[in-house]
């Protein structure tokens, strides 16, 4: 079965609103046998919106639509469909009594504007919505199928999952494709796909490898008849893999560096705080996304300023000798932070992050250093790009350099 994803609205042309619904949609079509051609993004525009569905219909047996199926002017996508199969919308009485039913329970009067919601058509039946007033639609004319979601993508997600995602698996039985996703670091893009170039002419499980702000990934895919014999199709070559990259594999699939960091010091029985400057806090709020992170994360001093560095415990020669900008800067903040918030593991981020250079340092520098009961590893590096990317990637550093150090 092929596919084609349209998302609808002209907030995501502007750029307003980032487009995570075809990310998400994408990435589950694989295990349903999906294969997915094209995606495309258009605004609310009803000639548009038709001529791209039109086209999609012409060439795939499967259409997703995400948005415009809101109660306004510009919420056009059940008419675009409803133009390029040439049926005429009328509104379904137990989809306006379910619409108005909502309006009820929150002890409100349903505009009339909201009646188009539950508007259908001959071909289409109703996508039950749980989290809102927007029903989906399922059409289905010629042997294709055209799905039409809500834009919020929670209410998406759940509908995905629960009403749209079991049907397209009966319908489309006996292909699997299962994906295995391997996470390196300290290896670039190019020595990964040179290590691994015996391996990447394979065509079931095909290879990829990406670069991504957390590392270089291995992605292993295979296709089978169901997805125990996929899996069986991956694992020996994920061995390989495994055997080829040794200890540059840190993870799998959905772990990230916060999470394995976590699982390595509960494991240990250590705990850990931080100081930090440059990243104002961002070091926090990575390590605490982890669930139960309380039981081995103490805490965070934010010392954005030179003498709150001091006032921590940070010895103010120190400072004045190396600069606030430096490798012995970094250890004494991850000392104190261990020593002041009496953990085990203390981290320490210094750095500039920009957009003006700092005590003749230049925007991008930065400075990481990690203090295990009293045993320090430290990093240094400068990446000339934005204030909010540097923030990132140094928090990204910072963990991983965490990492290794409690695996060494």
């Amino acid at each position: 079965m092929k596919a084609e994803i349209i998302s609808i609205g002209t907030e995501l042309l502007l750029g307003e609103i980032v487009d995570t619904n075809s990310a998400y949609i994408a990435s589950r079509l694989p295990a349903l046998g999906i294969d997915l051609y094209f995606k495309h993004t258009v605004g609310d525009n009803l000639d548009r919106i038709a001529d791209t569905i039109r086209h999609a219909w012409e060439h795939n047996d499967l259409v997703i639509t995400t948005g415009g199926l809101g109660p306004t002017e510009d919420d056009l996508t059940r008419e675009a469909v409803a133009k390029v199969l040439g049926e005429e919308l009328y509104v379904d009485p137990e989809l306006e009594a379910w619409v108005r039913s909502i309006f009820a329970r929150r002890g409100a009067v349903m505009p009339e504007r909201n009646v188009k919601q539950a508007w259908l058509v001959p071909s289409a039946r109703p996508i039950p919505n749980p989290g809102g007033t927007a029903p989906g639609w399922w059409v289905e004319r010629d042997g294709n199928i055209i799905i039409c979601l809500p834009g919020p993508p929670a209410e998406m997600t759940r509908m995905w999952q629960n009403e749209v995602a079991p049907e397209l698996a009966r319908r489309n039985p006996g292909i699997v494709l299962i994906t295995r996703t391997l996470k390196t670091s300290g290896m670039s893009e190019g020595s990964v796909d040179e290590a691994l170039s015996p391996l990447l002419k394979a065509t079931n499980p095909t290879i990829g490898v990406y670069a991504k702000p957390d590392g270089i990934h291995v992605r292993l895919a295979a296709k089978a008849a169901t997805e125990s014999e996929a899996r069986a199709i991956i694992e020996p070559v994920e061995a390989e893999v495994r055997r080829i990259l040794g200890p540059a594999i840190w993870g799998a699939d959905d772990d990230t560096f916060e999470k394995v960091v976590g699982e390595m010091l509960v494991e240990r029985g250590l705990t850990l705080a931080a100081m930090e400057s440059c990243t104002g806090g961002l070091f926090a709020d990575t390590i605490t996304n982890v669930p139960g992170s309380s039981r081995y994360f103490r805490g965070s001093i934010v010392s954005y300023a030179t003498d709150v560095k001091e006032m921590m415990g940070v010895d103010a020669r120190i400072i004045e000798e190396h600069g606030v900008i430096s490798d012995e800067t970094a250890i004494a903040m991850a000392a104190a932070a261990r020593e002041r918030l009496r953990a085990d593991v203390g981290v320490g981020i210094t750095g500039v992050a920009g957009p003006d250079p700092q005590d003749d340092k230049p925007v991008g520098e930065v400075h990481i250093a990690v203090d295990v009961q009293g045993a320090t590893s430290v990093i240094s590096y400068v990446m000339g790009q934005a204030r909010e990317q540097i923030k990132r990637r140094a928090v990204s550093q910072a963990i991983n350099l965490l990492r290794r150090t409690l695996s060494s």
